[in-house]
């Protein structure tokens, strides 16, 4: 009876140490298989994509940014941020330095789109969003308004969006809403002002860029694109 205890035991005990074990297994392959995510500014993009690589976590470089901190071709921010722990092989973004802006922003006013386009890759900026604007004031096909402005500093990305004229719709017949939506705010008001409209912004408080005008880009609007409006129509639009 004694030995029978005795073995009852004993297989308790071993059961007891591999359920320990197992335990023990499982918490090192779980911590195994996540990383601490570093820090990358200040890397060369080379540095950073095999630092990443050596982590076992995927990189991209989604985007180039101006910045009078970071030099051109390092890394100026990263998602998710450093400290952050995630599993091998998750996705981080990240953003290089183009070094501080030295290109200055040329004036496309009264161009061409073909000849405003061509003038913005020969400067090595690149073309952001076009719009198209009903006036009756200048030949259809003509910029009638740019973001940044001409001569604009501290500007962040590399690109510039144009306002084109289309042709006018007949007197009193009103036009289409454009789409405005996604169109630095900038650019959107100078739409409206082309087309006689009052705009007002349901965020009043958008701060400034360093040439004084107000930032972001619009998110929502009233009315909507496609609705039909007449000059001196107000409408709305958030940023």
């Amino acid at each position: 009876m004694l030995r029978l205890i005795q073995l009852v035991i004993l297989v308790l005990g071993l059961s007891l140490v591999a359920l320990a074990s197992a335990i023990l297994t499982m918490r090192f392959a779980s911590h195994g298989s996540e990383v601490t995510i570093p820090s990358f500014k200040g890397l060369t993009s080379e540095e950073a994509l095999s630092k990443a690589a050596s982590l076992g976590v995927d990189m991209t470089i989604d985007n180039r940014f101006y910045s009078a901190e970071v030099p051109a071709g390092r890394i100026l921010t990263q998602s998710p941020a450093a400290g952050t722990v995630v599993r091998r092989e998750w996705h981080v973004r990240a953003t290089e330095s183009l070094g501080p802006q030295l290109v200055e922003i040329p004036n496309l006013v009264g161009q061409p789109q073909r000849a405003a386009s061509i003038q913005i890759r020969r400067v090595g900026l690149e073309l952001g969003s076009v719009a198209q604007m009903p006036s009756d004031a200048v030949v259809a096909g003509t910029v009638i308004a740019q973001d940044p402005q001409a001569g604009a500093a501290g500007v962040e990305k590399p690109n510039i969006s144009i306002v084109v004229s289309a042709a006018s719709p007949a007197s009193g017949e009103g036009f289409v809403m454009p789409n405005l939506v996604g169109q630095p705010y900038s650019v959107a008001q100078a739409m409206m002002e082309r087309a006689g409209l009052r705009g007002t912004a349901s965020i009043a408080a958008a701060g400034k860029n360093a040439a004084g005008q107000a930032h972001g880009v619009v998110v929502d609007q009233d009315p909507a694109a496609g609705y039909k409006v007449v000059g001196g129509f107000e409408i709305q639009v958030q940023r």
